[in-house]
């Protein structure tokens, strides 16, 4: 599966957990995770929509680099995800928590660079069909 796919899917997968995390927000009326909330919509489906977009606009290679990005930028995002519901959970205190917080972080920017330097190397965009 190439990487532009496996980014859309996996985002999707994210989109799925975002919108039942904010459905069951909305219902208990107590929104204590809407940072989850926010950080599963954002850099979970919107970024990885939009990596998806960049490999096929700017026509990037999907070699072994391209599944490193895919790697780093989705397990910070799922650290980042699984630790934020645990902060606001109060299953673990922030003293605990955020290191993981911050190298989870860490990987998710290093995954934003790999895709900045991609952009900047590639091709030009691709012309519409």
């Amino acid at each position: 599966m190439k990487v532009e796919k496996l980014h859309i899917v996996i985002g999707l997968f994210y989109a799925l957990a975002g919108m039942a995390l904010g459905m069951v927000m909305a219902e208990s009326g107590d929104h204590t995770q809407h940072v989850t909330h926010a950080h599963a919509m954002l850099v979970g489906f919107v970024v990885s929509a939009l990596y998806a977009v960049f490999y096929r606009l700017w026509e990037l290679k999907q070699g072994l680099l391209a599944l490193i990005q895919f790697g780093v930028h989705h397990i910070g995002t799922i650290i980042m995800v699984i630790g934020l519901y645990m902060l606001y959970g109060a299953m673990m205190p922030e003293d605990q928590i955020g290191p993981i917080l911050g190298i989870a972080s860490a990987l998710v920017v290093a995954g934003m660079v790999l895709m900045l330097w991609f952009v900047i190397r590639g091709v030009k965009p691709a012309e519409p069909a």
